[in-house]
């Protein structure tokens, strides 16, 4: 008879079994459908594969040679795992962080641990679930109903199933634990530090002075930008970054994100800057691919470096978001999740949760120009966005920071050292005023927004029209030319005959779509969002002045404003010299008034907006000359704070063109302004004709090219 050989000693333990498990679930799995039995090992032993590495980690009786042993063997388990979730990928919803772990489950893993010599730790008691109500019933099918995975996330699954776990998260969330102040209530003395009065008490963290901060060539970084970077890369990674708008947070926080090596990054935004947040990540981390989130995902890029999702839609999309692997997350305008009880507030959170739990120390960063001093219990989600505090108390370096203090709630010098820990966690908070000498004292900051409902469809539709008719021009004066006239290319002068005739024939005309009616069209479909940025800076700052061009444009944004409850006067070209004084007096005396609506035309010149120091131009002029007269209501003698210009532009239309066409022509008109060129200052004829010029040649080069 055959002798039994004796198992070897890597044969013995839980390992071995783990193996074995594996390969089982391999080979069942290579024969679909794939039976529940078999999704029940799939997922006792990812879980123990985890476990496993947890416990040989933290094993000091282990020898260093001994435990790098069993953790290559556990990475070879964990890989075919992951071989085997990229063959059946209903299997990832296993692995994630809330999924079920059946009474079934429970008992296979207890008899898998005891196969491999390790005696299970007895379960607890589990209360009964109280019975849900039907209304919490609805609203529970109703998310998962809402929630969607893109085929592009799946893709990007399957291409890597496994997240590998980082035991470094779980172990800075259990070191800090309370000593001296455990049985203390602290949250609230935590908010009421904030509400004391603190003469000369920091509203910012200590900032490092920046040594060489890389940027992309052709931008520069203001000082004070560079110092929440200098900061990121010195190893800080939690920040409320609250300056003021015009300040460059955008900037910051991708550089910060750059210097954090904190990709695949989500940003999640308010639907009127998404669009900016992607042309900003062109701008200022040129070399990371950006992917904006529209509807149900369909053309989500999964591979991207950042993820843009807005609030809106976020809750179709928190379930895979929280799954992705991202090692960074922004929040902008983040006093949109001041609501706990709110549905957005709820996804950000849980979303942030999952990104604290799969990565140790990811860039988290809350952006908002509200001031930190007003209705301080707004800023309880975006500390636990932060992962500073929790439901119940502080957590982790801020609860450690308290105890350092050597102080309790009842001690009197506890609230100015409780406001500084807090804020050494990393708020941010300058002013225009702060930093005056960073900034210019004008500036004009484009702000691209996305026009994708039907308005939008409409109006890209028109524009292909009116390229195509300058086209079929363009064709019938090349095919009329006399024999032998034969130019390379593209007829530059040709184009520019071709333009004017059509600019001649839009001015004649009184019905047909043409540039004219385009761009009044365009204008009309960027009220709302021009509006709700206004009603956004308004917020932030204070008074805004909101400049556009025609009375329907202003009607719309003053119906936003009065939806919103946010008291607004009105200069418009029909009111009388008696109402017009009174609208200008009530903007720039009444606190509570806190928007003026402006026709460009009518209060372009002559009036003295000074005491708002931000204004948005919802639509475009035709020359620089009239946006100058706009932001000079503003930028004038006696205007103590820099001055920016909000410029609205509707992407990937005709609105873009225009807007570097003005820019390009701004420093002309200046030099002969000045006496310094002979040059004629452009017209807007001079614009409107370029507009058309670029729209042709474009789609020439374009057919040149195919």
């Amino acid at each position: 008879m055959q002798r039994r050989r004796a198992p070897r000693r890597d044969e013995e333990g839980l390992i071995p079994v783990l193996a074995d498990i594996t390969r089982e679930v391999e080979n069942a799995v290579r024969r679909p459908p794939v039976r529940p039995a078999v999704r029940t090992q799939f997922q006792v032993a990812a879980l123990l594969v985890r476990e496993e590495r947890a416990r040989v980690k933290a094993d000091t009786a282990l020898t260093p040679a001994k435990r790098d042993q069993e953790l290559k063997r556990l990475d070879g388990v964990a890989t075919l795992l992951a071989k085997i979730a990229a063959r059946d990928t209903s299997l990832l919803a296993l692995l994630a962080e809330d999924a079920r772990v059946s009474d079934a489950a429970r008992e296979y893993k207890a008899s898998v641990m005891r196969a491999g010599g390790i005696e299970p730790p007895e379960e607890p008691e589990r209360p009964a679930p109280a019975a849900p109500t039907q209304a919490t019933d609805r609203r529970t099918e109703k998310r998962a109903e809402k929630r969607v995975v893109p085929q592009s996330v799946i893709s990007r699954q399957m291409a890597n199933p496994f997240l590998a776990p980082n035991f470094e998260a779980a172990a800075e969330r259990a070191a800090a634990k309370p000593r001296r102040l455990a049985g203390w209530e602290l949250l609230d003395p935590l908010f009421r530090s904030f509400e004391r009065d603190a003469p000369g008490a920091p509203a910012c963290m200590d900032l490092p002075e920046p040594r060489h901060v890389p940027v992309p060539q052709g931008r520069d970084l203001m000082p004070h930008q560079a110092r929440v970077v200098a900061a990121t890369t010195r190893g800080h990674r939690t920040f409320l970054l609250a300056d003021e708008p015009g300040l460059g947070k955008t900037a910051q926080a991708l550089l910060a994100a750059q210097a954090a090596d904190a990709f695949p990054l989500l940003v999640v935004v308010p639907n009127v800057v998404k669009t900016n947040w992607a042309h900003e990540v062109g701008l200022w981390t040129p070399l990371r691919r950006a992917t904006v989130v529209h509807g149900d995902g369909d053309k989500v890029d999964a591979f991207a470096d950042v993820v843009i999702v807005n609030y809106e839609i976020l809750d179709r999309h928190a379930g895979w978001l929280g799954q992705h692997g991202f090692r960074g997350m922004i929040v902008d305008e983040a006093h949109f999740i001041k609501n706990k009880s709110s549905q957005r507030s709820q996804n950000v959170l849980e979303i942030s949760e999952r990104i604290r739990t799969r990565t140790a120390r990811p860039l988290l960063m809350a952006l908002t120009g509200t001031p930190l001093i007003n209705d301080i219990e707004d800023f309880r989600a975006i500390w636990q966005f932060l992962g500073w505090i929790d439901d119940e108390k502080p957590l982790g370096k801020l609860m450690t920071s308290l105890e350092d203090t050597g102080l309790t709630p009842a001690d009197p010098g506890f609230y100015s050292a409780a406001r500084a820990s807090v804020v050494d966690m990393g708020i941010v908070r300058r002013r225009k005023v702060d930093v005056v000498a960073d900034i210019p004292a004008r500036r004009v900051a484009d702000l691209p927004v996305e026009l994708d409902d039907a308005a939008g469809r409409s109006i890209r539709a028109s524009e292909e029209a009116l390229t195509n008719r300058l086209v079929q021009r363009y064709r019938a004066a090349v095919e009329a030319r006399m024999e032998g006239e034969v130019v390379d290319g593209v007829d530059h002068a040709l184009a520019r005959r071709v333009a004017a005739a059509e600019l001649k024939d839009s001015s004649s005309k009184a019905k047909g779509e043409n540039v004219f009616t385009m761009v009044r069209r365009i204008g009309q479909a960027k009220a709302g969002l021009a509006a709700d940025y206004a009603a956004q800076l308004a917020r932030n700052v204070g008074k805004v002045v909101f400049f556009a061009k025609h009375v329907d444009v202003m009607d719309q944004a003053e119906q936003t404003f009065a939806d919103r409850g946010i008291r607004y006067a009105s200069i418009r070209g029909d009111q009388t010299p008696k109402v017009r004084e009174q609208n200008i007096a009530a903007f720039t005396n009444d606190p509570d008034v806190e928007i003026v609506v402006c026709s460009l035309t009518a209060a372009g010149v002559g009036l003295n907006l000074q005491v708002a120091s931000n204004l948005v131009l919802a639509e475009l002029s035709w020359t620089d000359a009239e946006q100058t007269q706009a932001i000079d209501r503003i930028h004038r003698i006696g205007q103590s704070e820099p001055v920016t210009a909000w410029r609205i532009i509707a992407a990937q239309t005709i609105d873009a063109t225009i807007a570097a066409l003005i820019d390009s022509k701004s420093g002309l008109a200046a030099r002969a302004l000045d006496g310094a060129s002979e040059e004629d200052v452009p017209s807007s004829t001079d614009v409107q004709l370029e507009a058309l010029v670029t729209l042709l040649t474009d789609a020439l080069a374009g057919e040149g090219a195919a």
